[in-house]
């Protein structure tokens, strides 16, 4: 009985650190952080198994926000990459088709919103994606409260207030750094170790996003602001990594998680270099590489799974008031999720007139709607 209640006070203090995160998460994470993960993973894979989704089209609920009024217009020669779908079948509306979200002073697109059927086994999975002009904003890498985990990070794990009416959007980071072999680097703290020939990605001073394989694409240099590493590359090349659906040597992962219906997230660059995210539902990692390869993107890793952990949040603003929409309504959290301290790592964007803010990757120096083929 007494060796029983031994951990019992490190999992109240796990239920009750700072941070958002529900129960379930806090729960599950601390299962993994004593000797838990392969019972964890194992569950996992049952459960997953047994939730295959549905083989009929998505309802309305499941797809993304559309923005009224519509206007098509045409894509200026350096806007996103065509989307294609994978399953020709049985076609809903809207589908393969870029809606603007945010456009430039200058009225060139500098977010459109979309979304894929990738499955060809599962009619109903929609993987939902959004294209962010690089080259006009820049990102930021935020440390959670409890993840990376490693060093004190500066910052309060939130959004600083005074970035706020810059934002462009939101979205989540990657694997618990405890069950990768990579690490992560924001400013000149680095934790664990940046591992060659791990998926990467990367902030620049000026607050520019690349995806890559570290070691090949880039490495460590005075330029770099911040490193996020999670697994091996998922597409490279413009097709879907070699061996993934295998996952022979356990490069994405415990043995079958590559096989789990769940809720994945992935980011990469197409090939102007601009950044795509890509979520959704019920899908295998395979069919998320699939439905990064169908949005154009040409080198991408996968980010965190299972809900609630993707997300990805679209900003405007307008006669001073800040709004958010998630990409999809199936997304866990508000809206305005990392606004307040979150317990993991995030990233988010801003307009290149953002100032450099306290607690984030720096940069350091530094709407109407509409479809697009």
């Amino acid at each position: 009985m007494a060796v029983a209640t031994i951990p019992l006070p490190s999992y109240a203090a796990a239920l009750t650190a700072p941070g958002e995160a529900a129960w379930t998460t806090r729960t599950v994470d601390w299962l993994r952080d004593h000797g838990a993960s392969p019972v964890v993973d194992t569950a996992e894979n049952w459960w997953f198994s047994l939730h295959a989704p549905a083989d009929h089209p998505p309802t309305a609920d499941q797809l993304p926000p559309t923005v009224v009024p519509v206007q098509p217009v045409a894509g200026d020669a350096d806007g996103p990459p065509t989307l294609t779908d994978s399953f020709p079948t049985r076609p809903v509306p809207g589908e393969a088709m870029w809606q603007a979200r945010r456009l430039e002073r200058n009225g060139s697109l500098l977010l459109a919103t979309g979304f894929v059927r990738p499955d060809p086994h599962h009619a109903s999975v929609v993987a939902a994606t959004a294209w962010i002009r690089s080259v006009d904003v820049q990102a930021h890498l935020v440390a959670g409260t409890t993840m990376p985990g490693g060093p004190t990070w500066p910052g309060s794990a939130q959004v600083p207030p005074g970035a706020v009416p810059d934002l462009l959007a939101t979205f989540n980071s990657g694997w618990r750094i405890k069950d990768i072999s990579g690490g992560v680097r924001i400013g000149r703290q680095t934790w664990p170790a940046l591992r060659e020939g791990q998926a990467t990605v990367v902030i620049d001073s000026r607050g520019r996003l690349d995806v890559g394989s570290w070691g090949r694409d880039f490495g460590d240099s005075s330029d770099l602001a911040a490193a996020r590493q999670n697994l091996a590359l998922v597409v490279d090349g413009g097709q879907v990594a070699t061996g993934l659906s295998s996952n022979a040597h356990h490069q994405w992962g415990y043995r079958d998680n590559q096989h789990q219906f769940t809720y994945r997230s992935g980011l990469g660059v197409d090939r102007g270099g601009n950044v795509v995210y890509v979520a959704g539902p019920g899908m295998t990692l395979a069919v998320l590489a699939q439905a990064m390869v169908d949005a154009g993107i040409v080198r991408g890793m996968e980010l965190d799974v299972h809900s609630p952990f993707p997300f990805f949040a679209v900003w405007s603003h307008s006669a001073g008031a800040d709004s958010a929409v998630k990409l999809l309504p199936s997304m866990g959290w508000s809206s305005e999720r990392y606004l307040r301290p979150d317990q993991r790592d995030f990233f988010y964007l801003t307009t290149p007139s953002s100032s450099p803010a306290s607690g984030a990757t720096p940069a350091l120096h530094g709407s109407p709607s509409a479809l697009v083929r």
